[in-house]
């Protein structure tokens, strides 16, 4: 099973009409999610791969019955989108967008709190179950690296996700639901919070974690394994390993300061609580198997 979206999972897409919704729209689709409808004030009456086009999101839950919302929508607009989708009861929402305000993904993230709900990103490519569906914007090839499998995966870079996801195919392994939390300071959805989802779900056997500098949410995952939320195997690889302090490095919160955050803390918290972490991404696959007690 899927921790997040499936083929029964109901998407409307805000920014359909726009050219990367449309893009976009069509590859989930290909994908096997099950898109029902759009969004885009002022244009209701469109359709685009087929799919019927509202004014608003409250109208396409009603006549469509949707519940999951993806998000092409630019940063300046996309708290008003995901509050939009929040009103009429949405309670999963993807959005890509690179740039949000600070402040406004404070207000997203705790407002979807509020809602019982769970916003994922911005700045992401999105999620997907492999062989099931799809929300975001994976490349055209994804089918020749995204393979179902028993192995979640939970990631704050979109180039690194590629790779890693990658050298688990290359390991024997396939993926059960992969999570792009996203790589802004103040993401929707924490990794730690996934943890439970995980934990519970029967066809995810263990969980690969792609972080980088900056943030605390690696050392987060190791305080809910030590707590005891999370019980399964968990290999890590952490991008970022030379950076300097105090530098960004591409994402928004790939940055370490107050001396918090460093690649280094976030290897020392994992290896504390008996996770195993690849210097590389091509020793993923062989971790994988030396945590489940598989022989090579």
């Amino acid at each position: 099973m899927s921790i997040f979206i499936d083929r029964s999972t109901r998407v409307l897409v805000q920014g359909i009409t726009g050219g990367e919704g449309a893009f976009w729209t069509k590859h989930m689709m290909d994908l096997g999610t099950k898109v029902v409808a759009g969004v885009t004030p002022g244009k209701e009456g469109q359709r685009v791969e087929g799919v019927p086009v509202y004014h608003t999101v409250r109208r396409a839950v009603q006549e469509h019955k949707a519940d999951a919302a993806m998000l092409f929508v630019p940063p300046r607009f996309t708290k008003d989108a995901v509050f939009e989708a929040l009103d009429a009861g949405i309670t999963k929402i993807v959005t890509i967008a690179d740039g949000i305000p600070l402040h406004e993904a404070v207000q997203i993230r705790k407002a979807a709190k509020s809602c019982n709900a769970r916003v994922v990103g911005g700045n992401t490519s999105g999620v997907i179950s492999p062989g099931l569906a799809m929300m975001g914007m994976f490349p055209f090839w994804i089918e020749r690296v995204y393979k179902p499998g028993r192995i979640g995966v939970m990631t704050r870079s979109g180039s690194l996700t590629n790779e890693v996801t990658a050298m688990i195919v290359r390991g024997g392994f396939g993926v059960s639901s992969l999570m792009g939390v996203g790589g802004d300071p103040v993401p929707g959805t924490r990794f730690a919070e996934f943890l439970p989802d995980y934990q519970a779900d029967p066809d995810t056997d263990a969980v690969v974690i792609i972080g980088e500098l900056g943030g605390t949410m690696e050392e987060e995952v190791a305080e809910a394994m030590e707590a005891g939320v999370f019980k399964k195997p968990l290999v890590a690889f952490m991008g970022g390993r030379t950076a300097p302090e105090g530098k960004r490095m591409g994402h928004a919160g790939a940055i370490v300061s107050g001396g918090k955050g460093s690649v280094a803390d976030k290897i020392a918290a994992f290896e504390r609580v008996g996770a195993l972490v690849a210097d590389r991404p091509r020793m993923v696959g062989e971790l994988l198997k030396q945590a489940l007690g598989i022989q090579s």
